[in-house]
């Protein structure tokens, strides 16, 4: 199958109540494609695989030691998705906190993340990477007033896909930090949106060799109101880098986000077919 396919599957949405941003990228040729993945969209936490990558990159250059002992302060505290809220501990080790942000997207040590090493840096980051258009705008708060940003960070399919492109062919900074990163994104524990019609095993050893026969997903999503987004990459025969934006007016009802996660998991489906055996 080719990745055509996935163009195809991405504008099955276009008669929904929503937008439907695609991008993927063969990562060890030349093939990409895209449907509308220029166009910057909120992406909630898929967009901490950007803080992560630039973690990975100070522990790979010594900057950040990865057994540093962060202190969960107040401030970083956020309900919604995560652990720490919940721990009894208020010091964590650097690669704990990593950990707990990409398994279980842990909004408390993503904000721990964030202020030991400082949006900036992300920023600086995102730019040497040619990631332009994704930013963190803010930290992770249970209630946006008027006085902040009023999302975490934006972003497009695009720029999503050419983090997890440079991840997979080592180029992002390093290749020891690229496998970094990939191997939190391996332990991230949803895989309810693009791996959810997908046959694979997200416990599998050997990431990220393929399996024979068999996929392997690694990925990063992320959930807000109005917003479903999933980047990532899978493994199969050959290897697909990818991101996936749905958005949509919430005003519209239940049945709006419906729409969007069967849309998402469509482009997954179609993804994972083309992953799993080579384009004629």
């Amino acid at each position: 199958m080719s990745l055509s396919q996935v163009t195809a599957a991405a504008r099955r949405s276009a008669a929904l109540p929503l937008t439907l941003a695609v991008r993927a990228v063969d990562v060890d040729g030349e093939g990409a494609v895209g449907v509308d993945d220029e166009v910057v969209l909120p992406v909630a936490s898929a967009s901490k695989l950007l803080l992560l990558a630039e973690v990975s990159r100070r522990l790979d250059s010594g900057e950040l030691p990865p057994g540093r002992i962060v202190e969960i302060l107040d401030e970083d505290r956020a309900d919604g998705t995560g652990l720490l809220r919940r721990m009894s501990r208020d010091g964590w080790s650097v690669e704990d906190l990593a950990w707990l942000t990409a398994s279980v997207s842990d909004n408390t040590a993503t904000n721990a993340l964030l202020r030991v090493v400082g949006r900036e840096s992300t920023d600086r980051l995102a730019q040497r990477l040619g990631l332009g258009r994704l930013a963190l705008h803010d930290k992770v708060r249970d209630v946006r007033g008027p006085d902040v940003p009023p999302v975490f960070a934006t972003g497009t399919a695009r720029d999503l896909a050419r983090l997890v492109t440079h991840a997979a062919r080592g180029t992002m900074v390093s290749p020891a930090a690229s496998a970094r990163l990939l191997g939190w994104m391996r332990a991230n524990t949803d895989h309810g949106l693009v791996p959810a019609l997908v046959d694979h095993d997200p416990y599998a050893p050997g990431f990220p060799d393929p399996l024979p026969g068999g996929l392997l997903v690694a990925n990063k999503t992320g959930t807000d109101t109005g917003v479903r987004a999933d980047a990532g990459v899978i493994v199969g025969a050959r290897r697909l880098a990818y991101a996936v934006v749905a958005h949509w007016d919430t005003a519209l009802g239940p049945g709006a986000e419906r729409a969007a996660v069967h849309a998402v998991r469509d482009v997954g489906r179609t993804l994972a077919a083309c992953a799993g055996r080579s384009a004629p």
